[in-house]
Order: structure tokens, then C-alpha cells, then sequence
């Protein structure tokens, strides 16, 4: 099910995704790529293995039994914060993951790529939105390997814009304002 809310988006992704603003609602549907670490690394030196523009990195490594995906659920973004700018500087135009990625992603992300946030713990939700079509870098194991799958309109949230927005640091600002106007006098820090 779908929020009516919702912005429909395809692979491969093109200047669609620059309207975009932090905190909207999309569904994905087409081709995605999955990559964690050992794969960014591989890349970086191998090169990328599919069509990187408009393409969707989804920062996962998922169970597959059979050829099909048996859960896909995102993994910590923030480990692939030093690993990034590459894959957008050669077209990529999303990323997916958990979690917030730092500042200088967010910079990166400027005027040319968003990226989206899936809840974690929802893999087996993920999975059934998924079929599995390749593999690359099969060597690097089930987890680390880069798998293409196709999306059927996974629900996911834009958490960093094309604009600088970021729903992460925004929400964190939030809170800090919140917990300082009922702690006034903490400073923060632990003794």
C-alpha cells in the first residue's frame, strides 16, 4: 500500500528527482543496484559494473536463496559517507539506505542526485517488492556483492534533497531545541 501523497519515480532517474524536498513520499519502480562497503571499494577500483547514469545505489546486502531475494533491508548508510562522491560524479542520481550521511554527502548531493531513506527492519517488506535480475562481483559474497534488482513501487522517503535539504539534521535540530528549552541549564555533557 501506498500513501496517495506519493510521487511515482523510474529507473533510470533524470532531472525529476532536483524538484524533489526532503520529508516527500515516492514509490520506486525499475532497477536498482545494491552496494555496501566492499563493493564501493571495488568500484572505486574496478569500475562500475552497470550503467551508472540515472542509476539508484541501494545501500543493502541481501539474503538471496534460489534466485530471489529472501529480505533486502537497507544497511547504515553513514559507512559509505567517504565513498559516495565517485558513484554520483560518474551520474548516479539516488541513493537508498538507513539512517543519516554526513554533511559532505549532503553537499555532494547539490543540484544533481537525492537520497532516500527506507525504515530499517522492514526487509521482508522490501523483498516483496523485489525481483532479482543479475549480479556483479559475485566473488565478494552473498552480502557485499552488487546485485540488480527490480523495484515494484517501494515506499521510501527523500531524506537529503538536490537543494540541501536534510530530514535527518533537521529532525535532530528538532529535538535539540526541544530537550534545551526543558533542560535549560544542562550543558550536554556527561561528568
Amino acid at each position: 500500500m501506498t500513501s496517495p501523497d506519493s510521487i511515482d519515480l523510474k529507473t533510470p532517474l533524470g532531472d525529476e528527482v532536483l524538484s524533489l524536498h526532503a520529508g516527500d513520499l515516492v514509490t520506486l519502480t525499475g532497477n536498482v543496484y545494491t552496494a555496501r562497503d566492499e563493493a564501493h571499494l571495488r568500484m572505486k577500483t574496478d569500475g562500475i559494473p552497470f550503467d551508472p547514469k540515472g542509476a539508484v545505489i541501494y545501500h543493502c546486502g541481501p539474503v538471496v536463496q534460489n534466485n530471489k531475494i529472501v529480505v533486502a533491508g537497507p544497511t547504515t548508510s553513514a559507512r559509505m559517507n567517504p565513498l559516495t562522491g565517485f558513484v554520483l560524479d560518474a551520474g548516479v542520481k539516488g541513493l537508498i539506505g538507513k539512517g543519516g550521511m554526513s554533511p559532505e554527502v549532503r553537499d555532494q548531493l547539490k543540484d544533481r542526485a537525492v537520497y532516500f531513506a527506507f525504515t530499517g527492519g522492514c526487509a521482508n517488506l522490501a523483498a516483496a517488492r523485489m525481483d532479482l535480475q543479475g549480479v556483479f562481483f559475485e566473488d565478494l559474497g552473498m552480502a557485499e556483492a552488487i546485485w540488480q534488482i527490480r523495484l515494484d513501487h517501494l515506499p521510501l522517503v527523500v531524506a537529503m534533497d538536490a537543494h540541501g535539504g536534510d530530514l535527518f539534521a533537521a529532525v535532530e535540530k528538532s529535538a535539540h531545541e526541544v530537550f534545551q528549552r526543558a533542560y535549560p541549564t544542562c550543558t550536554g555533557t556527561r561528568r
